[in-house]
């Protein structure tokens, strides 16, 4: 399990990175490629994911409390009904598919 907790991963290519209960809290993640990323049961508390690229990510059981999805391209993410969504966020509306 990676700890990244506050890592700058700014513009980063993470496409397909298996990031399956990574502590991803507070780390910057803005503008990053995460197309195809494992992030099942990551934690992403207070991350910045704005502009970031999920699609087609697996966010089952993900916790995104306080994460800012500003402009992310979250349509065709996966998700499931344990997923922990920012206050506010609908993830229907962003065209996130559950299981």
């Amino acid at each position: 399990m990676a700890n990244l907790h506050l890592a700058d991963l700014t513009g980063a290519n993470l496409e397909g990175a298996w990031l399956d209960g990574a502590n991803l809290t507070g780390a910057d993640l803005s503008y990053a490629y995460l197309y195809w990323a494992d992030l099942t049961v990551a934690n992403l508390t207070g991350a910045d994911l704005s502009g970031a690229d999920l699609y087609k990510a697996d966010l089952s059981g993900a916790n995104l409390w306080g994460a800012d999805l500003t402009q992310a391209a979250i349509w065709g993410a996966k998700a499931s009904q344990n997923t922990i969504w920012p206050e506010g966020f609908d993830p229907v509306v962003a065209g996130v598919s559950f299981d």
